[in-house]
């Protein structure tokens, strides 16, 4: 990632990472420790994250690794100790398995939520930026999906996310603190888990092609996402917590291109790049999905300043290449 997404200088400023050692917040912290910021803090159970993605972090002085859980209030405290700026992107994703383990996800998702944003209050935080999801949106059908529009939420990941956002405006209402929140779709890129049966789809998609193994298409594969490199991601977080403009605190962004593709048309360009013939196996439709998803993200750019670098052909190729390497 060669691209700088800020102006100012870090090397007075001290960041924690929640969730650090994961895909998202492993990129946002290499970023802050490259572009030489004073103290880049990780806290991570480890439950979704990589010791390989703190091996990167580790060769940087100003890194500092706390293992430990966002469900221990204790824990939180001590994380936020000395830190200016938080970016919070620990949290238990998939909806499939919020389905399967409801309590798990909201004891992370809302309670290691509600123990962050305390933590970030009793030390004086500058700003606390979030991960939110495009899963908020839920059953509303309007397309491009537009910040203040959401519908009925269809599972419990949903649901934890949702009550994010409303637990960052209370806390920001009473305690005064600067959040804000930003809405995902579909991130994508090198690091990503894929293995597991939460794995996400594109890195899946490479590994079947490469190994030669069955590839599954949930539904009819015609569904579409805004799918998000995560440079994009990294660029809004770096945005969000830094930002003069006073009027774009206390608000949610969504974090995305603006274009939506297919799964089919995914598969197939991994397919082509790959040059590799493979037949993907078609099954039923997973409980919850949305059918289509694009996002609006004029707020984010109006406000915020943000501007997706890498669009998603780019992204998938630098993914390919890195997934490549793994598994080939």
């Amino acid at each position: 990632m060669n691209n700088t997404f800020h102006d100012k200088n870090l090397n007075d400023k001290s960041f924690l990472v929640t969730g650090g050692a994961g895909f998202i917040g492993s990129h946002i912290a290499e970023y802050l420790l490259k572009n030489g910021a004073k103290k880049v803090r990780v806290v991570d159970n480890m439950a979704n994250g990589f010791q390989s993605n703190l091996d990167i972090l580790k060769s940087y002085p100003a890194f500092e690794f706390v293992e430990g859980d966002i469900r221990n209030l204790q824990t939180c405290l001590q994380a936020c100790n000395g830190i200016d700026y938080v970016t919070h992107q620990a949290a238990l994703g998939s909806v499939p398995r919020s389905i399967k383990e409801p309590q798990t996800t909201n004891d992370v998702n809302v309670g290691g939520f509600v123990n962050m944003l305390k933590a970030s209050v009793d030390n004086n935080i500058k700003r606390f930026v979030y991960a939110s999801s495009s899963s908020v949106f839920g059953d509303e059908p309007t397309l491009p999906k537009k910040e203040d529009r959401i519908g009925n939420c269809l599972s419990p990941y949903a649901v934890s996310k949702r009550v994010n956002e409303m637990y960052a405006q209370v806390f920001a209402d009473i305690y005064k603190i600067p959040v804000i929140g930003l809405r995902y779709f579909n991130i994508f890129g090198p690091r990503q888990d894929p293995e597991g049966p939460y794995a996400a789809v594109i890195p899946l998609f490479v590994k079947g092609i490469i190994n030669k193994t069955p590839v599954y298409i949930n539904g009819d594969g015609e569904q579409t996402r805004d799918f998000t490199f995560v440079e994009n991601a990294v660029q809004v977080n770096i945005k969000a917590m830094l930002t003069d403009n006073e009027e774009a605190t206390n608000k949610i962004y969504n974090v995305a291109v603006g274009e939506n593709f297919s799964v089919n048309a995914v598969y197939d360009v991994i397919k082509k790049y790959l040059n590799k013939e493979h037949t993907p196996t078609y099954r039923e439709p997973r409980a919850s999905d949305v059918r289509n998803s694009l996002a609006d993200i004029s707020l984010a750019k109006n406000l915020l300043g943000y501007q997706p670098t890498t669009k998603f052909e780019d992204g998938l190729i630098t993914t390919i290449e890195y997934f490549k390497k793994i598994y080939s």
